[in-house]
């Protein structure tokens, strides 16, 4: 058994066989957990259905007068229909395992310590991934009344239920992909490649920037949305910012005196 092991090297390193032969397994490994998990959402899809038309129906019921109404186009619509939503529930439901197999692939060749950081970063990304997905789920009745409410008067609104619920996963998906910002943010703090100075500097652009994502990213071209996106993100770079300054000044505390001493000046050591 020991045999067919891949060696480990000390130094993490691989060659691009290697990688791509990790890459493949973790690709496998994240397939197949979306695959289960979204078995269970073809199983549970009629209350899954229900939960992502609310908003659609809450807004119908809160205006009788207005004609509006979800369609299926064509006879395998509503298979079609069943299968991606499935494949979405699965993909929220998995995000455990695959941001963890993404997560693993980047840093390979961890050492004991840096394992339980990674264990960490995966304690904090996935309840940020799940807080933005729920976020939008929270605010897509207010989005739908903005979106709906530019509807003239006496003009239909008759949606293809393939279009309703595309703009309603890329929303939530988008959200929950935004809100992994800050983690990533931290992990490259961890490292060294971007310490807590830089990001302090750089809040001016890094707010801008948030900003521009924002409206790249929300599938609405209504203000009102980017800064429901926009204004989490600002606090959670903040947020990101302060948990890199105590991630130093722990490690300042760890490193021994001698190691600031200049290379021309003798140490305590």
């Amino acid at each position: 058994m020991a045999a067919f092991r891949r060696a480990r090297n000390p130094e993490g390193r691989m060659s691009l066989g290697d990688h791509l032969r990790e890459l493949r397994r973790r690709l496998v490994i994240a397939g197949l957990a979306v695959l289960l998990f979204a078995v269970l959402g073809w199983i549970y899809y009629p209350e899954i259905y229900d939960r992502l038309a609310a908003p659609f129906n809450d807004y119908k019921n809160a205006h009788p007068g207005s004609a509006i109404s979800l369609n299926f186009g064509n006879a395998t619509a509503a298979f079609s229909q069943q299968l991606s939503i499935a494949i979405f529930a699965g993909f929220i439901a998995a995000s455990p395992v695959w941001l963890y197999q993404l997560w693993a692939f980047i840093v390979p060749g961890l050492t004991r310590k840096e394992k339980r950081i990674s264990l960490a970063f995966v304690a904090a990304i996935v309840p940020l991934f799940l807080a933005g997905c729920a976020l939008a789920y929270t605010v897509l009745p207010k989005v739908l009344a903005v979106l709906y409410g530019f509807t003239p008067a006496g003009a239909s609104n008759i949606q293809q239920v393939s279009d309703y619920f595309s703009f309603v996963t890329r929303f939530i998906l988008a959200f929950g992909g935004a809100f992994l910002m800050p983690v990533f943010l931290v992990a490259l703090s961890a490292v060294g490649v971007l310490p807590s100075s830089a990001m302090v500097k750089a809040w001016r652009p890094a707010v801008f920037g948030i900003f521009v994502l924002s409206a790249i990213l929300t599938p609405t071209p209504d203000a009102f949305t980017m800064f429901l996106m926009a204004i989490p993100l600002v606090v959670l770079y903040f947020a990101a910012i302060g948990v890199a300054k105590l991630i130093e000044r722990s490690r300042r505390r760890a490193r021994p005196e001698w190691t600031d001493v200049p290379d021309d000046e003798a140490s305590t050591l």
